[in-house]
């Protein structure tokens, strides 16, 4: 069956089908861990955490969905939601009428501050504990050059996208 397709090998079928395991049931343990220590979801921590770790605690929303992996309306469905709750500051651009920017607010620091131990306890217990220091290092290899390899493809991918139907 030669057809043009470069088939996954059976060993590369094997790692890819644990690394989805892998990535997948990580997602769900923090998920659920977030929910019931913080009663929130991890989506939202991460754009807390996003906004914690920017200048002055805010960020344009086109940056904050760069850094958080949402698309622009996920990231302002999930924006609304926190500022409901009081934890983010959504304010107008001045100098750019289709911009706003998203600032962490003093409740949400509190919140992220009550959440982060636990946060990183169950990341420690999930992903840490469980490898030795030589394949951390790896892992820390391997996820750098699968991010890179991404970033370029996710470009084309949204060019394309912008391009819209030819």
């Amino acid at each position: 069956m030669n057809d043009g397709v470069r088939w996954l090998t059976e060993d590369e079928q094997r790692v890819w089908r644990r690394y989805l395991a892998a990535t997948s049931m990580l997602s769900e343990y923090l998920e659920r861990r977030m929910q019931q220590d913080a009663g929130i979801p991890h989506t939202y921590y991460e754009v807390l955490v996003s906004l914690s770790e920017a200048p002055e605690c805010t960020l344009r929303m086109s940056e904050l969905a760069v850094r958080s992996r949402f698309s622009r309306s996920r990231l302002s469905h999930a924006v609304t939601k926190l500022e409901a709750k009081g934890w983010v500051i959504r304010t107008s651009c001045p100098t750019d009428k289709r911009g706003a920017w998203a600032t962490l607010s003093e409740q949400g620091r509190a919140v992220l501050e009550a959440a982060a131990p636990d946060h990183v306890e169950a990341v420690r217990k999930a992903l840490f504990d469980v490898l030795d220091s030589e394949q951390v290092r790896r892992l820390g290899e391997i996820t750098g050059a699968i991010v890179d390899g991404l970033a370029e493809e996710c470009e084309a991918v949204e060019a394309d996208a912008d391009e819209g139907p030819g």
